[in-house]
């Protein structure tokens, strides 16, 4: 029997990220980067199952931060922003 997990999808406007990561500061850093482009609430971490950090928060993508607001503005991809291999 295959597990199918359903989750309730975030408020129009916002986004639920979840970043897995072998520490806690390699997560924290990742957060911080979305929220420094992204209005974002507070964060929830939680320990994995093979000893990593899940850290969960949800952004406000409809709210760019300050900074970001002229860049995401001009609706310019960043640098490296295409799909990974592995993605369609």
């Amino acid at each position: 029997m295959k597990y199918i997990e359903t989750q309730t999808l975030p408020s129009l406007g916002h986004a639920e990220v979840r970043i897995i990561a072998h520490t806690p500061e390699a997560a924290r850093a990742v957060a911080e980067a979305l929220r420094a482009c992204f209005v974002g609430a507070e964060q929830r971490s939680y320990p994995g199952l093979d000893g990593d950090t899940r850290l969960h928060l949800t952004v406000d993508t409809a709210t760019p931060a300050d900074p970001a607001r002229s860049t995401l503005a001009t609706g310019l991809a960043p640098r490296g922003a295409g799909a990974h291999c592995d993605e369609l």
